[in-house]
């Protein structure tokens, strides 16, 4: 039992003792004196805490709690110090079961953590320690157990709940060849995979380690009302003086400050807080600080990678042309011959261009592939050349908007592929949403050479673009940015996006593809392929602050209101200490609202 709920059973178990010696024995000066005693002891551990929080540089709101307290036992107030003691107790009881309310999503990713995998190992199942799985081990996935290690189908089929990884309700269908995520639940059918990764590198683990990260940092914000105490405590102190002043009655102060008590006010920002990364986290997104919702709200740049993120990372080809007189088909169907047997992403593009295209495809002979250059091979007696310009033949070659795949017949200049990185669907909406967030300072970092950069940026509505930019480049951009542009959100998804993601004020990975140096090197991982996830987090942002500043008003404005009528004399102690309940259970449920992906 943790120390909150100690001090909340031991005030309910005084109240009970001194509710008997007064009412039932008629003895209150007993009941007056258990209460006291305990009010002062607590009032006393709650000035202490006070004094260390003083001491790191931060005013706490404390101070008005431990004056209630103080005020209603030497006034003779002891029913009311009492419920302002329960108020005090319960309300931290309160704010933990709220914010484990709050956290329920990111709990269940712990709570299913696979610990055994079925190895099949000469058509025998053993049952071993998912740490003991090693990378090209046959595992057998049971219907409805959960993917212990990432994987690729080797026989079988079924489908496959991804939810709790990406946040995508609908199953997805898996068959042979296709690559599964530990974490992953299976369907109705059992099916058989290869370990590609041990345990401790797969994608549930690293979703792990992200998740328990975001327990670990909670936000500055959490304690927002302390941005108010010195103003609130003095206006406090204010109304109470007067009080007494006017109306020579001491009682006064204790009436005054039993409503003043700060409970919801302290409570309300923390619990705002962890609701919105609950939040997050149901939405696919992993937000590992608090303090990171903070800057996504105030942010002033946001800066893309291309490759990837803006784009699908995969090339189609955007446009084919024979030359000199070649036949076309002929042209397509060589140049797809020699690049079946190539293993290079432009390669793939090629093959599945010419097999739309119907057309077939051919064995070559005395194949030889060039690293960085291309690829040469003999079909029908006739030297094929595909790749650079400059590698398959000494003409002048075309140039084109996206990346160039020349070919040559016999060193004949004979066609050219244009090749182009799909934009995402969704981009551009998403760039719209964030500059009606207030980012007006919207950037495109690419590795990629200017034309295709900025093509892609005037497509999206990127306004200013960074092409042929390395890993160092990225991070001088970001780095160099004036004070007005900060703070940053860097979003990108690969290694060489890494080093910028570290450097921005909020790093965002696409991190979908799996653990990698973005993922680890981010702020906030985006498990689904879905580049719109960019706006959602930082209109979560924009919610949770909302909800948490309008929390900590609405106790402030309600706790004056009603210091001003107890001013008057018009709230007896008792019934203000019971009012201050009302305050605390408005100002949670408010702030509760931060989970809600209807704001």
């Amino acid at each position: 039992m943790n120390s909150d709920k100690i001090k909340l059973y031991g005030t309910l178990t005084i109240g009970v003792i001194a509710a008997v010696l007064e009412f039932i024995f008629h003895l209150p000066s007993y009941a007056q004196l258990i209460i006291s005693v305990l009010g002062l002891i607590l009032a006393l551990i709650m000035f202490i805490d006070m004094v260390k929080v003083l001491k790191s540089g931060n005013f706490g709101i404390d101070l008005l709690a431990i004056t209630a307290i103080v005020a209603t036992i030497v006034l003779g107030q002891y029913w009311a110090g009492w419920i302002v003691l329960l108020m005090l107790t319960g309300g931290d009881s309160l704010e933990e079961y709220a914010a484990n309310k709050a956290k329920s999503e990111l709990k269940s990713l712990l709570d299913n953590t696979p610990s055994q995998a079925h190895i099949v190992v000469n058509d025998k199942i053993k049952d071993i320690d998912i740490d003991d799985v090693a990378i090209g081990d046959t595992l057998l996935i049971r219907p409805k157990e959960q993917v212990p290690v990432d994987g690729v189908v080797v026989e079988g089929q079924s489908e496959v709940d991804e939810s709790s990884l990406t946040g995508e309700s609908v199953p997805v269908n898996v068959n042979q060849g296709k690559h599964v995520m530990s974490g992953s639940i299976n369907g109705e059918n059992p099916f058989k995979i290869k370990a590609e990764k041990v345990a401790a590198d797969s994608e549930y683990q690293a979703i792990l380690k992200l998740v328990k990260e975001s327990e670990t940092h909670p936000a500055h914000f959490v304690r927002l009302a302390d941005r108010y105490a010195v103003p609130f405590t003095l206006i406090a102190y204010i109304i109470a003086g007067l009080a007494w002043y006017f109306s020579k009655d001491p009682v006064r102060i204790a009436q005054v400050l039993v409503v003043a008590s700060p409970c919801p006010l302290i409570l309300a920002a923390p619990i705002a807080f962890v609701s919105g990364m609950s939040r997050t986290s149901r939405n696919g997104i992993i937000i590992k600080s608090g303090t990171a919702l903070e800057k996504l709200n105030s942010a002033k740049t946001i800066a893309f990678d291309k490759t990837g993120t803006i784009t699908k990372g995969q090339l189609v080809v955007d446009e084919f042309k024979a030359v000199n007189n070649f036949d076309e088909k002929e042209v397509m169907s060589y140049a797809a011959s020699i690049e079946q047997n190539s293993s290079h992403v432009m390669a793939e593009a090629i093959v599945n261009f010419t097999k739309e295209h119907q057309l077939s495809l051919q064995d070559a002979t005395n194949l030889k592939e060039v690293t960085a250059e291309g690829i040469v091979g003999t079909i029908d007696g006739k030297v094929i050349k595909v790749g650079q310009g400059e590698f398959v033949t000494d003409q002048s070659v075309d140039s084109v908007k996206g990346s160039g795949v020349y070919i040559s017949i016999d060193g004949q200049y004979a066609g050219v592929y244009s090749l182009l990185d799909q934009i995402r669907p969704e981009s551009k909406s998403t760039i719209q949403k964030l500059k009606d967030f207030g980012i007006k300072n919207i950037l495109m970092i690419s590795g990629d050479k200017k034309e295709a950069t900025e093509m892609v940026a005037s497509e999206v509505g990127i306004t200013k673009a960074y092409p042929s930019s390395l890993p160092a480049d990225k991070v001088k951009i970001i780095k160099n940015l004036d004070k007005e542009y900060h703070p940053t959100i860097m979003v990108g998804d690969g290694i060489n996006d890494a080093p910028a993601l570290a450097l921005a004020d909020v790093g965002i990975a696409m991190g979908y593809k799996g653990a990698n140096a973005a993922s680890e090197s981010a702020d906030a991982v985006i498990l689904q392929d879905d580049l719109s996830k960019v706006s959602t987090v930082v209109k979560i942002a924009h919610d949770t602050m909302k909800v948490a500043r309008e929390a900590v008003l609405i106790g402030i404005f309600i706790c004056v209101a009603l210091m001003i009528v107890a001013a008057f004399g018009l709230i007896p102690t008792v019934i203000g200490a019971l009012l201050q309940e009302v305050v605390d259970t408005v100002a949670i449920l408010y702030a509760l609202r931060a989970r809600s992906d209807r704001l």
